[in-house]
C-alpha cells in the first residue's frame, strides 16, 4: 500500500512484486540473446590491457590511446543515438561513451538492452568530455556475462549488515570502502611476510587436521576420517608442529593461516580466524617482544603511512618501544592485591573468595592472579603495552622464569585493551613439559574442555632436543581491525561464519 503522506513509499509485498517482474524481464532478455546467437555465457576471455584507476591517474599517458577494459555496468544514461555508462573494474569506475554511428545500429540496439550489473568488455579510445570527465569512446562492446539479479540501489540499497556479510559479493560490488579494506588487508599481510622473509624466516605449512588439538587452551572442532575410521580435530594452533620444525633444524619458521576454535562469537571472535605463529631458535621472549612491536608498527607505517593509528575515536602510537608491566604489577594497580606477600594457594583462595571468583576454593595462586587480571586489569590496557610474568598454571608451554619458578617467560601484547599477541621463551625441558601435560590432561578429564591434551609425540620431540627458542603468535584479524578502524571482525573477514537464516541466535554476543 502507498503511504498517503509519502506516496513514494510502497509496501514490501509491492516491492517484491516489482522485483519479480524485473527478474522475469532479465531472464526474457537472456532467452532473446541466446535465440539471436548471442549467449553471454559462451565467451571465455577478454584481453584486458588497462584499468580505470591507471587511466585516470596517468591520463596524459593514455589520452588518445586505444585501450581494452572489462568490468560491470553500474549506471546507464541514454541520450538517443548516444549513451554514457559507468564501468566498474578492480580499480574503480570509468565512464564509457557509446554512439550508434561508431559501434553500429545493431550493436547499439543490443547495448540499450543491457542492464546495470551486466559484465562487458570494451575497446575504445581514451578522451576527456567537454565537462572534463575522463572517459572511453567505445568502438566495440561485448556482453561477457548477464546479471540475472538486481543490484541494490546505490543510496538506499545494501544497508542490512547481516545481508552484507552473507552476500559479500554484492557488498564488494556496491561499497568501494569495503573493496579497499580487503585490498589493504592483503597489503598488510604482505608486509608481515616481507618483514619475516627479510630476516631469514622460512614459511612452512603444518597440518590442519590433527588427532590432538594442541598448542593452546581452547575447545576444538571435531570431525571424522572415514577411510581410517579415525576421530580428528581441526587445529586450534600450529605451535607444536612449528616447534617440531625447530627440533629438526629449521631455525626460523613461520606459518600464517586459519585456526579453528569451537567457542563463542562476538565482535572480536570468529570460529575460524587468521593467525601467524613464528619461532626462532636461540632467541627468547625479549626478542619476540621486539619483533612484535617492530612488525605491527611497520605494518602500519608501510600500509597507512603512519605509526599513529585511530580506532573508534581513540589514538594509539605504535612507535617502539612499547611499555611493559608484569601481571602481578597490574593486579596490584587495578585489583589492589599485592601477591608479592602471598605464598600459598590457601592465602590466594582467601583473596579469590573476597572478590567472589567462581570456584574460588579450587583455584591455585597462579590462577587467582590470572583471573583477577582478566576481571580487573584488561579493560585498562589501552596500550600498546606488554604484560609479562604469567603464572605457570596458565602457561603450559612457556619456560619458567629462573628468578621465580612460579611464573614463566611469557608475554601478551595489548592494544585498545585487546590481546593482539602472545609469546614465550619456549619450554624445552621434556620432563617439565610432561608434568605440565599430565596436570592439564587431568583437568581435561575432569571436564575442562579447554585444557591442553597430552601429546606424547611432542614430548618425544623435546627429548630429541629443542634448542632455546622464542615463539610468537599474533591475531591477524584483530590487528587488522585496529589498523583499519573496523568495529567488528566480520568487517575484515571476507566470508565470516553466519548462522543459517531462521536459526535461533544462541550464544552470539554483539554481532
Amino acid at each position: 500500500m502507498v503511504d498517503e503522506k509519502n506516496p513514494e513509499i510502497v509496501s514490501e509485498a509491492e516491492e517484491a512484486v516489482n522485483l519479480s517482474e524485473v527478474l522475469k524481464i532479465r531472464r526474457e532478455k537472456l532467452a532473446k540473446l541466446i535465440e539471436d546467437g548471442r549467449d553471454p555465457f559462451v565467451k571465455e576471455t577478454w584481453d584486458v590491457n588497462a584499468y580505470s584507476g591507471d587511466i585516470k591517474q596517468d591520463f596524459e599517458k593514455f589520452e588518445g590511446k586505444k585501450v581494452s577494459v572489462a568490468g560491470r555496468i553500474m549506471a546507464k544514461r541514454g541520450m538517443g543515438k548516444a549513451s554514457f555508462f559507468d564501468l566498474q573494474d578492480r580499480q574503480g569506475r570509468i565512464q564509457g561513451y557509446t554512439k550508434k554511428d561508431i559501434i553500429g545500429e545493431e550493436e547499439y540496439a543490443y547495448f540499450l538492452t543491457y542492464d546495470v550489473g551486466d559484465i562487458v568488455g570494451i575497446h575504445g579510445e581514451v578522451f576527456k568530455t567537454r565537462h572534463g570527465e575522463i572517459s572511453i569512446k567505445v568502438e566495440e562492446i561485448v556482453l561477457l556475462s548477464k546479471s540475472l539479479q538486481v543490484l541494490p540501489e546505490k543510496f538506499h540499497g545494501l544497508k542490512d549488515t547481516d545481508m552484507r556479510y552473507r552476500q559479500r559479493y554484492v557488498d564488494l560490488i556496491m561499497n568501494e570502502d569495503v573493496r579497499n579494506k580487503f585490498m589493504l588487508r592483503t597489503k598488510m599481510l604482505r608486509e608481515v611476510r616481507n618483514y619475516l622473509d627479510s630476516r631469514g624466516y622460512m614459511e612452512v605449512e603444518t597440518p590442519i587436521l590433527t588427532t590432538i588439538a594442541g598448542g593452546a587452551n581452547a575447545r576444538p572442532f571435531e570431525t571424522h576420517h572415514n577411510t581410517l575410521d579415525l576421530d580428528m580435530k581441526l587445529r586450534i594452533s600450529n605451535e607444536l608442529f612449528l616447534k617440531r620444525c625447530i627440533v629438526g633444524g629449521l631455525d626460523r619458521v613461520y606459518e600464517m593461516g586459519k585456526m579453528f576454535r569451537n567457542e563463542g562469537m562476538d565482535t572480536r571472535h570468529n570460529p575460524e580466524f587468521t593467525n601467524i605463529e613464528l619461532y626462532e631458535a636461540f632467541a627468547d621472549s625479549d626478542k619476540m617482544m621486539e619483533i612484535t612491536e617492530q612488525m605491527i608498527s611497520q605494518m602500519a607505517q608501510n600500509s597507512l603511512g603512519t605509526m599513529i593509528i585511530e580506532y573508534q575515536g581513540k589514538k594509539f602510537d605504535l612507535t617502539p618501544p612499547w611499555n611493559r608491566m608484569t601481571m602481578e604489577e597490574a593486579v596490584l594497580k587495578w585489583a589492589g592485591e599485592d601477591f608479592s606477600k602471598v605464598e600459598t594457594d590457601e592465602e590466594a583462595q582467601v583473596i579469590a573468595k573476597k572478590h567472589q571468583l567462581d570456584d574460588w576454593q579450587t583455584l591455585t595462586r597462579g590462577k587467582v592472579i590470572a583471573e583477577l587480571f582478566e576481571e580487573f586489569c584488561e579493560d585498562h590496557l589501552e596500550g600498546p603495552i606488554f604484560i609479562t610474568g604469567h603464572p605457570v598454571d596458565i602457561s603450559p608451554l612457556a619456560k619458567r622464569d629462573s628468578s621465580d619458578p612460579r611464573i614463566t617467560r611469557r608475554f601478551e601484547a595489548y592494544i585498545n585493551c585487546w590481546e593482539v599477541a602472545n609469546g614465550f621463551s619456549e619450554l624445552n625441558d621434556p620432563i617439565d613439559q610432561l608434568a605440565r601435560f599430565t596436570a592439564q590432561q587431568k583437568a581435561l578429564e575432569s571436564g575442562d574442555e579447554e585444557a591442553h591434551p597430552m601429546d606424547l609425540d611432542y614430548v618425544n620431540a623435546l627429548e630429541v632436543g629443542l634448542p632455546p627458542t622464542g615463539g610468537l603468535g599474533i591475531g591477524i584479524d584483530r590487528t587488522i581491525m585496529l589498523l583499519t578502524d573496523s568495529s567488528t571482525i566480520r568487517d575484515v573477514v571476507l566470508f565470516p561464519t553466519m548462522k543459517p537464516i531462521g536459526k535461533k541466535d544462541e550464544g552470539n554476543q554483539g554481532l
